[in-house]
């Protein structure tokens, strides 16, 4: 009784554990993009409306107002960013923008993805393997390309948590941890974003490079559209290796929004090319910009390959997905890799390998 149990038991451990990872990230995610709502009512605005008024008030505004203009003068200042200027405003133009449409859209942006694939999931639930498990399964992603998945995956999620929450610390992390708590964890966290962003950028170009070749658009792609993408509704439109949607993901997320945000990233992390400050402050923007879309984009690719399509996931753990699964939603890329001779293998099959492989390691003399 118990040893017919355990697989079951098991299967129980790793189904809990995973939805709590995945908890854990999105909460990680999501939570920071609630400073919007803290930053309506904060002391933030109310120093930057006290400014303000203090400018119409005060007639010694008027000087630092005119000095802030930025325009030209005479100062014994040499180098590429402020000479002849006494004071520079691009700073705090970029402090009002980041404060005020940045943090409020951005959070908005980033809680409405969230609500809309909760209420889209309330409404079309789980996508699952019509006629169940075949039992059989072929290979969909081979070791190195998996590798390459999860090196890139883990580094947005950690950049994105750091990025988030030193966008959005000032409302909601400030609160709890105070200002000297957060000033520690602000630092740790740039010093993370700074290092482990070049590092990303290697792997989202690895990807563009390695699977380009399978998101060329075709016309099988606008009928899958046609369709709902087998999302909505009940169809199974034909699919290559990688479906429509899956295409609009890798062009749109990985290659057009990743771009923008390596190459900005870059202008950033390496302020030593003669940027000025006023294309430090542009890079600035645009790189939070494409980011918060990017994470945005990022909720609704991760939802289908997780809770919103049963099996889809398997491909980037275990390598193999089931063969019902892969006639169901990319079966032009299933006939033809049969077409190429891959055989189907049963999970008993897969099961007395690795037992195989075991036993045999076990057998080999350690050195």
């Amino acid at each position: 009784m118990s040893s017919s149990n355990d697989p079951i038991r098991r299967q129980r451990r790793w189904r809990a554990t995973f939805w709590s990872v995945i908890a854990i990230i999105v909460l990680s995610m999501a939570l920071p993009s609630l400073g919007y709502v803290l930053a309506q009512t904060s002391g933030a605005y109310g120093e930057q409306r006290a400014f303000t008024e203090d400018r119409a008030t005060n007639p010694r505004s008027d000087m630092w107002r005119d000095a802030r203009e930025g325009g030209g003068g005479f100062t014994t200042q040499t180098g590429p960013y402020v000479t002849n200027t006494m004071i520079s405003n691009v700073g705090e133009n970029w402090r009002q923008i980041r404060m005020g449409p940045l943090i409020t859209y951005g959070g908005w942006l980033l809680i409405g993805c969230v609500i809309a694939i909760a209420l889209f999931f309330a409404l079309t639930g789980r996508k699952r393997i019509e006629g169940g498990r075949s039992g059989m399964t072929v290979v969909r992603w081979r070791g190195y390309e998996r590798f390459l998945h999860w090196f890139t995956a883990i580094s947005f999620i950690i950049l994105a948590i750091t990025g988030l929450s030193l966008l959005f610390g000032r409302h909601v992390l400030i609160p709890i941890f105070g200002h000297q708590g957060f000033a520690a964890y602000a630092q740790v966290a740039m010093n993370v974003h700074n290092f482990l962003g070049p590092a990303f950028s290697v792997g989202v170009l690895a990807m563009i490079v390695l699977w380009m070749k399978h998101n060329i658009p075709n016309r099988t792609d606008v009928e899958w559209f046609k369709q709902g993408g087998g999302i909505v509704g009940k169809k199974h439109p034909s699919a290559g290796k990688m479906n429509g949607g899956e295409k609009v993901w890798f062009w749109l997320g990985v290659f057009a929004l990743g771009l923008i945000t390596i190459v900005t990233g870059f202008v950033l992390d390496f302020p030593n090319f003669g940027q000025t400050r006023e294309t430090m402050a542009i890079a600035q923007t645009v790189h939070a910009i494409a980011a918060l879309l990017w994470i945005g984009f990022f909720f609704g690719h991760a939802y289908i390959g997780t809770l919103g399509t049963q099996g889809a996931l398997e491909g980037m753990t275990r390598g193999r997905v089931d063969t019902n699964w892969a006639k169901q939603h990319h079966d032009l890329w299933y006939e033809e890799l049969i077409a190429n001779g891959e055989q189907p293998v049963s999970e008993e099959e897969l099961k007395r390998r690795k037992e195989g492989q075991g036993a045999g390691t076990a057998g080999q003399p350690s050195h």
